[in-house]
């Protein structure tokens, strides 16, 4: 007979299951500035919940493609959670001041949030495909969720399998290529919505809850960068607010939000 795996449970402890002593060995403030070790967990818990994320979305997309609603709008839902306390962070860390930043800025030196792959690939998970070559070139992963179906893709795969009439260019489309508004989709979304307790159309709401988080960080993030350092160019020599704000009010599911505008109001019974 061959060994059996032993059984470690009875040795585990809180520390060692969650690997407490690697996880708080992982900050290495660079000065002596009290405010560094804030800037770094916060950023460093950034990055776990995009990891955590980027792990939704894949559940949340195979759960759409197997025609799950329930399991769907469970996920989107939990994605939307993170995301709000994703930008719930911000109030921690707006509570340092530009002069407490600036004590440790230049420490920084050519690092920046823009370098944030794992953010990068979330925004191709969701949908976005024009990156600089760079990006694509240095980054596997980034180039791997840049030519696979995005999370709009999958919406439509979803809602082809309970009956709706998905154009069959939209389903067969070449996932690398960016997403352009599409009328006959749009048509397909306002049938969705016609029942509006129905689970295509939650399913479809959930999905606009997260589009709508993605953008409250995009505008809080805004917000944070101005009244830290202003004007000035971010670190890493990356254009700062101004760059963050032309991010603005960009949907990654444009079509779920151009529908709301076709949705004809329900006629009040006796009027």
């Amino acid at each position: 007979m061959g060994d059996t795996p032993r059984d470690d449970s009875r040795d585990l402890t809180y520390g060692s299951y969650l690997r407490l002593d690697r996880l708080l060995d992982c900050q290495e403030p660079r000065t002596g500035a009290h405010d560094e070790l804030l800037f770094v967990i916060i950023h460093q818990v950034y990055e776990l919940w995009f990891k955590q994320i980027l792990h939704e979305a894949a559940l949340l997309q195979k759960r759409l493609e197997e025609g799950n609603s329930g399991g769907a709008l469970h996920t989107a839902r939990r994605i939307a959670k993170i995301l709000k306390t994703v930008v719930g962070q911000l109030d921690v860390l707006e509570t340092m001041t530009p002069r407490q930043f600036a004590s440790f800025r230049d420490a920084l030196g050519t690092s920046s949030g823009f370098q944030s792959a794992q953010f990068r690939e979330l925004e191709a998970v969701l949908g976005r495909r024009e990156f600089p070559a760079s990006d694509l070139r240095d980054d596997e992963r980034l180039q791997a969720a840049v030519g696979r179906r995005s999370v709009f893709d999958s919406l439509l795969r979803y809602l082809a399998g309970l009956g709706h009439a998905v154009p069959a260019a939209a389903l067969d489309r070449d996932p690398a290529e960016p997403w352009r508004p599409d009328q006959g989709v749009q048509k397909v979304l306002l049938d969705a919505y016609a029942d509006e307790s129905g689970p295509a159309a939650e399913v479809c709401e959930a999905l606009v809850d997260v589009d709508e988080g993605i953008q409250e960080w995009r505008y809080r993030h805004v917000m944070m960068v101005e009244r830290t350092i202003g004007a000035k160019l971010g670190t890493g020599g990356s254009a700062g607010a101004d760059y963050l704000r032309s991010t603005l009010f960009r949907p990654a599911f444009p079509d779920l939000w151009e529908v709301r505008s076709q949705i004809e109001e329900v006629p009040v019974h006796g009027r």
